[in-house]
């Protein structure tokens, strides 16, 4: 039975999202062996709302955790619910074609919606609030937002967007950085560990055990597989993975070798007066810039100032969060130079060579599925994954086969060198974004 746990600093990662943690309990550790329809391997969003769609169809499930529910990404990401799913759909014409293309693009509308109705039905109370801006730094990030706003229009996006000039924006914030925005209300904010606690109390309800420190040290493939822990054994007829940034090479080298870690940091100000929170961002809305290197933030449900960004490659994170962060903030918000930062944390994210998750089986096991590699964006993708994954599982009609079908390539250099090479490519192109 799971029971209402204290937060301890080894349990989680310190941040802001475990201080205001609303539904952490504590599920038991996996001992002896269970038989199961499904296992599935990693308790963050793509994991536990793979369960919830596998229980609603029927099936018995069991999750495992390495640590606890909502450790990794899923819990301490941005907490920003924005549109889309990848980068650039049309990219993959030759793979996918343009019906597979455009199955992705209603996909990334979708998935937004799968989130609002989870939290509506289930009543989650994770702050969230509609209302998001694409920020363009340079002029011809403006042209970009200009032909993103027509797109929206012809594929009958249905929720209100808008082009703010450089002369409107003070609309949605008060920031001399910007030359332009893309309002977008079907987009918008939340608190993501709140978001996956409420989720993983809706998978208990229907029936999935679920068990933490419970990592799987081994995966034995077969037509029926197992998953072996530190003390127990999970047989199962189908096998999902889900650790996308903390899979691991040694767990599966195919899916290690084709996502990167990759960190992402955040701040937490004090909280700011009514006036201050009115004052720079005056609708509550969410935002992201257009560079490489992006900033991205939001006020929190109690005022105040969540702000990211810094994503690195090597790692290793900023032996000092606050002080490579604080120059971005006080660079798009001047205003509150020297605000008391109460929070600091980051964590790994897993990002993919073409920035489009990966959906699908592994090649030597048909009954072994994965979801990782959202590259910032799992919010919303983690949730369509999940429908997709169970979708395929239960042999109904959907779109698995569309993300099944496109490549993904093998980071060169093994565990140890991808990462160095990857952050020397990427100064390429954050050198672009000096343009």
């Amino acid at each position: 039975m799971a029971a209402k746990a204290p937060v301890h600093s080894e349990q989680y990662p310190q941040s802001y999202y475990v201080d205001t943690a609303k539904e952490i309990y504590s599920h038991p550790q996996l001992e002896g062996e269970v038989s199961v329809d499904v296992c599935i391997v990693g308790g963050g969003f793509s994991g536990i709302n793979t369960a919830i769609e596998l229980r609603e169809r029927g099936l018995s499930v069991v999750l495992l955790e390495s640590k606890r529910i909502g450790w990794g990404a899923s819990g301490r990401n941005g907490g920003e619910l924005i549109r889309g799913i990848g980068h650039d759909p049309a990219q993959f014409i030759n793979e996918i074609g343009s019906e597979g293309v455009a199955a992705i693009e209603q996909m990334g509308f979708e998935a937004v919606d799968i989130v609002r109705n989870r939290i509506q039905t289930h009543s989650i109370d994770c702050d969230l609030q509609m209302g998001y801006c694409d920020l363009a730094v340079k002029a011809r990030h403006l042209d970009e937002l200009s032909v993103e706003y027509e797109h929206l229009k012809k594929l009958g996006y249905k929720h209100d967007v808008k082009l703010l000039a450089k002369s409107k924006i003070g609309e949605v914030i008060a920031s001399d950085c910007y030359q332009g925005a893309l309002m977008d209300m079907g987009s918008g904010h939340l608190h993501p560990l709140n978001l996956v606690l409420g989720e993983a109390r809706v998978a208990r309800e229907l029936g999935v055990q679920i068990f933490e420190y419970s990592g799987a040290d081994k995966i034995i493939k077969g037509a029926k597989p197992k998953v072996i822990t530190a003390k127990g054994e999970v047989s199962c007829q189908y096998l999902v993975l889900t650790g996308n940034a903390y899979i691991g090479h040694k767990l599966n080298p195919y899916l290690g070798g084709k996502v990167l870690p990759a960190g992402s940091y955040l701040l937490a100000t004090e909280p700011l007066t009514p006036e201050q929170c009115a004052e720079i961002i005056p609708k509550n809305m969410a935002f992201a810039d257009m560079r490489i290197a992006l900033d991205y933030f939001h006020l929190s449900a109690d005022r105040r100032l969540l702000f990211g960004g810094l994503c690195t490659y090597s790692g290793k994170d900023p032996k000092d969060i606050e002080a490579a962060l604080r120059p971005n903030l006080e660079k798009v918000f001047p205003q509150l130079k020297g605000i008391k930062i109460d929070y600091q944390w980051g964590g790994m994210i897993g990002i993919g060579a073409n920035r489009m998750p990966q959906i699908g089986r592994l090649p030597d096991a048909d009954n072994i599925f994965f979801a990782q590699a959202y590259a910032g964006h799992g919010v919303n993708a983690t949730h369509m994954a999940a429908k997709l994954l169970a979708e395929a599982i239960c042999k109904q009609a959907g779109h698995f086969d569309v993300f099944a079908k496109i490549k993904h390539m093998t980071f060169p250099g093994g565990p140890t060198f991808r990462s160095p090479m990857l952050a020397a490519g990427m100064l390429y192109h954050r050198f672009k974004d000096l343009f």
